[in-house]
């Protein structure tokens, strides 16, 4: 998987600030996607492990290949990984080191809009499944306000500073996912938006969690003091904490499957 503009390479980092809404979405993805147990999964974009490890606890799959292209992020999915099962490797998502129909299931959370040509990753993805195996994908709806960075991303727009975006951003959208499927001769292709609420135990642990975003590294970098304190006060007028001091805010995804033909 090749990514432009945005790296992730700091495991510890991504796990604080995306790995946790990765799961909470990631939960509701599985329970949705109802897989059977003992099946050969390749994670594609695995990053630090976050989902993977959610399969492994919760599917019972016989093995998992995680697939990333930073080895910063494989080094944590290695360290984590307890259940045996899953092997991490660097990897491109549009060159899958692996023969036809090497596994059961294939699936990118959070990943697809990070690959520069999404129709080659699902073609990629549907060349290393079997036939009547599964192919899945995950992604926040930027289009509609659903990436959890959402509410600093907007304060920085008020500000007139744009935030990077994915480099294929349009793909999050229910429609266009849903046109890929069909377009790749998936079967049984089938579409739900999935919503998640994450809750911060003061406003200080939203922004110093925010703060690690590998997205807005490079850009908040460029701030003077001052222009980071100014969004700092805009944030905490936006998320006001309840009588607990807690801030709690929803991010939504689309999730889309189907079958190898």
């Amino acid at each position: 998987m090749t990514e432009t503009q945005i790296r992730f390479d700091d495991g510890a980092a991504y796990e604080r600030m995306m790995g946790a809404w990765s799961r909470l979405a990631g939960e509701q993805f599985l329970d949705w996607l109802k897989p059977p147990p003992g099946g050969r999964w390749i994670d594609i974009g695995c990053g630090n492990g976050a989902f993977t490890e959610l399969l492994a606890e919760r599917c019972k799959p016989s093995s998992i290949q995680g697939i990333d292209p930073s080895e910063g992020q494989l080094t944590f999915a290695r360290s984590r990984h307890s259940a045996g099962v899953a092997t991490f490797r660097q990897g491109d998502a549009m060159a899958l080191p692996f023969p036809d129909r090497s596994f059961d299931a294939a699936v990118m959370a959070l990943v697809l809009f990070f690959v520069p040509d999404p129709t080659k990753g699902v073609a990629e993805m549907m060349r290393v499944v079997r036939s009547g195996g599964l192919v899945s994908a995950y992604l926040w709806d930027f289009g509609t306000g659903g990436f959890p960075l959402e509410p600093l991303q907007a304060a920085l727009r008020q500000e007139g500073i744009t935030p990077p975006l994915p480099p294929s951003v349009g793909i999050s959208k229910a429609e266009a996912m849903h046109e890929l499927w069909i377009r790749s001769r998936l079967q049984d292709v089938s579409l739900t938006r999935i919503t998640v609420r994450r809750t911060f135990g003061s406003f200080d642990d939203f922004w110093s969690t925010s703060m690690l975003a590998a997205s807005l590294q490079a850009l908040l970098a460029k701030l003077t003091a001052s222009e980071l304190q100014k969004l700092k006060d805009k944030m905490r007028e936006r998320l006001s904490p309840d009588e607990g001091g807690r801030v709690a805010y929803d991010a939504w995804a689309n999730a889309i499957k189907g079958r190898v033909a």
